[in-house]
């Protein structure tokens, strides 16, 4: 009877074979290029005192709109400026507003998102449809809207109203989060033995929902950047005086007429370059978390079992990652 029979399947054999297997460390997968080139950016901004040639806000009339040579190395602008020194001296402010608009709006995206996701139904329900609409308003109008009722633009003021107003989307993350850990034992031992709110977002919950939102908080960083030269470009943010990566592209309109092309070049180049590393390492953290909570959805056994469940915690990772 046995003769009638065909045992199919994967093969004892192969099934023994163990294919060995490449260990992929932790920094293979990190975007060095991009975080390479943002610390020399990073760096020199922050040191510009020590690279830059020449007074970034003097203005020489007599050597305006001089293309790139020995003494000016990128060029002057429309009013006698060093472009190379105003570069360094002007992504320190780009940068300060990016990140201190970050994290503003990460606090305030904690704290409302933490407090939706603790409280009950009903009042989430109405923290969350009021999250809604302030996220069907266009984030460009909003800013416009509230830097006109402050007055002229400064750096603080800038960073204060994008902050107030890029917050939305990280706190719908934070509540879904703390929707889930909310009934966690530890969460539920802490607050019957009296931990006040602050207490258990700072013990329990922060260190829970950081990783997930980690991605977000560089991307932020980013559109800060990005509102603060739009609106220095189109001539309602930053004054020319104060010089930013965004107030040296407000002078693009002349230098188009002009023919001086490095004006407009050379500081798009490094705004586009800084932005395009911040978006890459931003993508390397999204990916990491999503393959992360991957894993976290597979018992250890079925990770390690053998290559077929390896396989599929990859798909999954790469279909997660899609979505």
């Amino acid at each position: 009877m046995s003769d009638l029979f065909e045992i199919v399947g994967v093969k004892p054999e192969l099934a023994e074979q163990q294919v060995p297997e490449k260990e992929n460390r932790w920094y293979d997968t990190i975007p060095w290029l991009s975080v390479i080139i943002l610390i020399l950016i990073v760096g020199g901004c922050l040191f510009c005192n020590r690279i830059m040639t020449k007074d970034p806000s003097y203005m020489d009339l007599k050597n305006y709109t001089v293309a790139p040579c020995k003494e000016f190395l990128f060029g002057t602008d429309t009013m006698g400026r060093d472009i190379f020194s105003m570069i360094w001296y002007g992504g320190r402010q780009s940068l300060f507003i990016g990140i201190a608009a970050t994290v503003i709006s990460t606090g305030i995206a904690i704290v409302f998102g933490t407090v939706s996701g603790m409280a009950p139904d009903w009042l989430d329900m109405l923290l969350m449809r009021a999250t809604e609409i302030l996220l069907s308003i266009p984030n460009l109008l909003t800013v416009i809207f509230l830097q006109a009722i402050l007055g002229k633009a400064n750096v603080f003021s800038l960073s204060f109203v994008i902050g107030i107003t890029s917050w939305m989307s990280i706190a719908k993350i934070i509540r879904t989060e703390v929707r889930q850990l909310r009934n966690n034992e530890y969460v539920i031992a802490a607050r019957c033995m009296g931990g006040g709110f602050f207490y258990i977002l700072y013990k329990h919950l922060a260190p829970n929902f950081l990783s997930s939102i980690m991605f977000m908080v560089v991307m932020n960083i980013r559109s800060a950047i990005v509102e603060e030269s739009t609106l220095s470009f189109i001539g309602i943010g930053l004054p020319l005086e104060v010089i930013s990566w965004g107030s040296m592209l407000s002078l693009s309109e002349k230098a188009l007429l002009t023919g001086a092309w490095w004006i407009i070049l050379i500081p798009g180049f490094f705004l586009v370059t800084a932005l395009l590393c911040v978006t890459n390492i931003g993508n390397y953290l999204r990916k990491n978390t999503a393959y992360a909570e991957v894993l976290d959805t597979l018992t250890e056994d079925q990770i390690h079992r053998g290559n077929i469940e390896k396989v599929l915690v990859q798909s999954l990772y790469h279909d997660y990652t899609k979505i």
